[in-house]
C-alpha cells in the first residue's frame, strides 16, 4: 500500500486532463536511425558494465559531447546516455535499453532543442517530458528526474522565445513534485549585452566548448545528491 501514492502520481501525469496539450504523435517518428547508436550503448554495457545507482545523464548532442562528465562531478558515478540529434521521444522510446538497465538514482535529461527546432510547439514538447517522466518513475519511482534548462545559443537564437517557454512549462510542472527538479541554465551563456556569449561555444556556434560546459556543470552541482 505504501507504493500507492506513487502509482497514482504516475497515473495523473499519463491521464489527467493535460497541462499541457498532447505530445507530437510518434507513430511516423524515425527511432531506426538510431539504432547504430543504441546498439553500441549496449555492447559497451555487455563489455564494461555501468556502476548501479549512478547519475544518469540522457538526452541530445550537449550530453553525448559532454566528455568530462567524470571529472567536472569526481565524488559521483556518472552514466553518459546521449546520442545528438535525439529528441525526448527518442529517450523515452528507448529507455528500455539504455536506462532502466542502470537503475540509476538521478536522471539529468537534457533534450528539448531539437525538437523546437524540427517544429514543435513548446507545449508539445513540455508533454514529451511529461510522459518520459511518467514512463521513468513506472519502472523506477525512487529516482530523482531533473529537467536541464535549454540555454540560448547564437546559431538556433531566433528560436529563443520558444526554448524560454519549454523551459517554463517544464518548470511549472516539476514544482511541489518530490521527484522531479528543474536546473536552471538559460542564463549560464547570457552575456551583458542580453546575448549569448559566442567564446562559451564550438565553432558551430551551437554545441558548448570547454568553457561553457566549466559554466554548466556550476549549475548543475548543487542539484546532486549530498548523501
Amino acid at each position: 500500500m505504501r507504493d500507492l501514492p506513487k502509482t497514482i502520481f504516475v497515473c495523473l501525469l499519463l491521464f489527467a486532463p493535460g497541462q499541457f496539450a498532447r505530445g507530437a504523435d510518434t507513430n511516423s517518428h524515425d527511432f531506426a536511425k538510431w539504432e547504430n547508436d543504441i546498439a553500441a550503448f549496449e555492447k559497451a554495457d555487455r563489455t564494461n558494465p555501468p556502476p548501479k545507482h549512478a547519475i544518469l545523464f540522457a538526452g541530445s548532442s550537449t550530453i553525448r559531447l559532454w566528455t568530462t562528465l567524470a571529472s567536472d562531478f569526481p565524488n559521483y558515478r556518472v552514466i553518459n546516455r546521449g546520442f545528438g540529434g535525439s529528441e525526448i521521444v527518442d529517450s523515452t522510446h528507448f529507455a528500455d535499453r539504455i536506462i532502466f538497465p542502470c537503475e540509476p538514482r538521478m536522471i539529468i535529461l537534457r533534450a528539448g532543442g531539437n525538437d523546437l527546432w524540427a517544429g514543435k510547439s513548446a507545449e508539445q514538447v513540455a508533454d514529451d517530458y511529461r510522459e518520459f517522466a511518467a514512463k521513468m518513475h513506472a519502472k523506477l519511482p525512487e529516482t530523482v528526474i531533473a529537467f536541464m534548462a535549454w540555454n540560448a545559443t547564437p546559431s538556433r537564437w531566433k528560436q529563443a522565445d520558444k526554448e524560454k517557454k519549454l523551459n517554463t512549462l517544464v518548470e511549472e510542472f516539476s514544482k511541489g513534485q518530490p521527484y522531479l527538479r528543474y536546473i536552471d541554465a538559460y542564463s549560464v551563456s547570457i552575456g551583458p549585452d542580453g546575448l549569448p556569449r559566442r567564446e562559451l561555444f564550438r565553432q558551430d556556434q551551437l554545441h558548448f566548448n570547454a568553457d561553457g560546459y566549466k559554466l554548466l556543470a556550476e549549475r548543475v552541482r548543487p542539484f546532486l545528491p549530498k548523501d
